[in-house]
């Protein structure tokens, strides 16, 4: 299975909750709408509690500010998504969805990459691996 992730920052006139509102409300029904354009198999969003906990994680690694959230986009494998994100279709999709964004995230500080995930304790089963 490969993932999309992308580490979200939000635009800096926008406040966590206002980041996080648009979103959840405009932007996932927006994926939702264009998921299979692109063969994607499925789509989480984790939004970041900006509470003391963070903080406290923060300063024991002595990390910088967290990310306003995180988005994985998941699909079958590399050569099938390349294939449908080459396409009309793929790209029309691709390009609606960037453009979104744009509204929302702070693109030039949000990374995002291609990856395939590892499983060391499985949450369904609890089992390791």
């Amino acid at each position: 299975m490969l993932r999309a992730s992308f580490c979200l920052r939000r635009l800096p006139e926008m406040s966590h909750e206002q980041f996080v509102t648009y979103w959840r409300d405009v932007h996932a029904p927006l994926v939702r709408a264009n998921a299979s354009a692109l063969g994607m198999v499925g789509y989480f969003q984790i939004h970041t509690v900006h509470e003391g906990a963070n903080r406290g994680l923060q300063a024991a690694r002595h990390g910088p500010d967290p990310y306003d959230g995180i988005a994985e986009a998941w699909f079958e494998d590399l050569e099938s998504t390349l294939e449908r994100f080459s396409s009309d279709e793929g790209r029309a999709a691709w390009l609606l969805l960037a453009e979104d964004e744009g509204r929302f995230i702070d693109l030039a500080n949000s990374p995002i990459f291609f990856g395939e995930a590892l499983t060391i304790i499985d949450p369904a089963t609890r089992a390791t691996g």
